[in-house]
């Protein structure tokens, strides 16, 4: 009751104070259009204003009233089509993993269109298109994806390069990665992805570059470094040591060879034959008697021994490690060999027979025989020819033979009779 009383007084208050200001102020509204005008007075226009207002607003609120619902409708029209079509993708992403290929395209190419992801329906359909064997259809959904989604470059230039390289076309999927690693220089799958393009081509010099940027990006172990930096240097190799005109360029790659590989044998003894073919034997022993101080290898002993370089000063170098290894058989052989091209026939002997001694081999058996023929010692050189032979032999794959039995007849005629 209280506030009733206080609402009625203070409309009262207000209504009086506007009744003062209507008779204290004075003032007319002055409307003309053309030759017709309309005039009133100030607070009736007023009034009128504000009616014209309330008016509008509610005719404004009942107009979106009537808008709104159709909004509505189109917002929900518009999710219920994207579930269908999430719904419907990843019964495409199903097929396309179970290998219904042409089912997995319908699917994933049909609900695109309504998919808040259609990038990865195109990219999909792509992919299932070409397990299909239809490579323009692929290319396609490709085009699709790149138009549908802004920033789709990248993605989409790696799934052609993917499937570039399951057709065995490895070089048109090297210009895409390559087009790709100078816009986004160390993007990991690129990276990956060029390790594996060089390798079926047979790039070594790509690859030879490319390792150490797999390295500082950990995208390859230790043990993959390596193995991967050994072929590449190693292919090169042979590849320029077969031009003794490229040795500048053999000299260059083993300089830029890590040092772990320098120590490496195979790749010494490959270093060490381009030296020869190119006429640098004088490096090519220095090479080797380096490497030999650093780290024993027979195969390094083996190829220092028949360089035809300095024959006196290898031998003393040979000696001098003899005294440190006196039972190595491949490092008498070698001994055994300079002692020949120094003149020492019978130190040569006793190379070889210490060498044959420490491990028996056809290969010092038959030098043997040799020597002891020029030796004019027949009976030696032809006894140690029958053991070169059979220990030669030995290593042969077990084969038939023909029989003693001439008349026999066996398998293959192995005994035909000799007419």
């Amino acid at each position: 009751m209280r506030k009733l009383l206080l609402l009625i007084v203070a409309g009262l208050a207000v209504g009086a104070l506007f009744g003062h200001l209507m008779m204290s102020v004075p003032g007319y509204w002055l409307i003309r259009v053309g030759d017709t005008s309309v005039q009133t007075s100030f607070w009736f226009g007023l009034v009128l204003l504000l009616g014209a207002f309330i008016v509008v607003h509610f005719a404004l609120r009942l107009l979106a009233g009537i808008i709104r619902p159709v909004g509505r409708f189109r917002t929900w029209n518009a999710r219920a089509r994207n579930r269908r079509a999430s719904k419907r993708t990843v019964r495409g992403l199903v097929a396309l993993t179970e290998g219904r290929f042409k089912r997995a395209e319908r699917t994933l190419a049909g609900a695109a269109e309504d998919s808040s992801t259609p990038m990865v329906n195109h990219l999909s359909a792509a992919l299932a298109a070409h397990y299909q064997g239809h490579h323009e259809r692929a290319q396609e959904h490709l085009n699709q994806a790149q138009l549908t989604t802004d920033g789709a470059d990248t993605a989409v230039g790696l799934m052609q390069a993917q499937l570039m390289i399951d057709r065995q076309q490895p070089e048109e999927a090297l210009a895409i990665l390559t087009r790709l690693d100078q816009k986004l220089p160390n993007h990991p799958q690129v990276l990956k992805m060029l390790k594996q393009v060089y390798l079926s081509i047979s790039d070594w010099e790509g690859l030879r570059h490319l390792v150490p940027r797999l390295v500082a990006k950990k995208l390859i172990t230790q043990q993959e470094r390596e193995q991967l930096e050994f072929k590449a240097y190693r292919e090169l190799i042979v590849f320029e040591a077969g031009n003794p005109a490229n040795i500048e360029r053999v000299r260059g790659l083993w300089a830029d060879m890590p040092d772990y590989l320098r120590g490496n044998t195979e790749l010494i003894v490959l270093y060490v034959e381009a030296l020869l073919q190119a006429g640098e034997e004088a490096l090519a022993e220095r090479l080797l008697s380096q490497s030999l101080d650093s780290h024993w290898d027979a195969r390094l002993v083996k190829r220092f021994g028949l360089l035809g370089v300095d024959a006196a000063r290898q031998r003393t170098r040979a000696e001098k490690w003899l005294q440190e290894r006196p039972n190595d058989p491949e490092l008498l052989l070698a001994c055994a060999r300079l002692s020949l091209r120094t003149g020492q026939w019978e130190k040569a002997l006793e190379y070889f027979e210490a060498s044959q001694r420490q491990r028996p081999s056809g290969e010092v058996c038959a030098e043997l025989a040799r020597l002891y023929a020029s030796l004019g010692e027949h009976n030696k050189s032809q006894l140690y020819y029958r053991q070169s032979v059979e220990m030669m032999a030995q290593s042969l794959p077990s084969l038939p033979q023909p029989s003693d039995e001439r008349d026999s007849d066996g398998p293959g005629k192995a005994g035909r009779k000799r007419r």
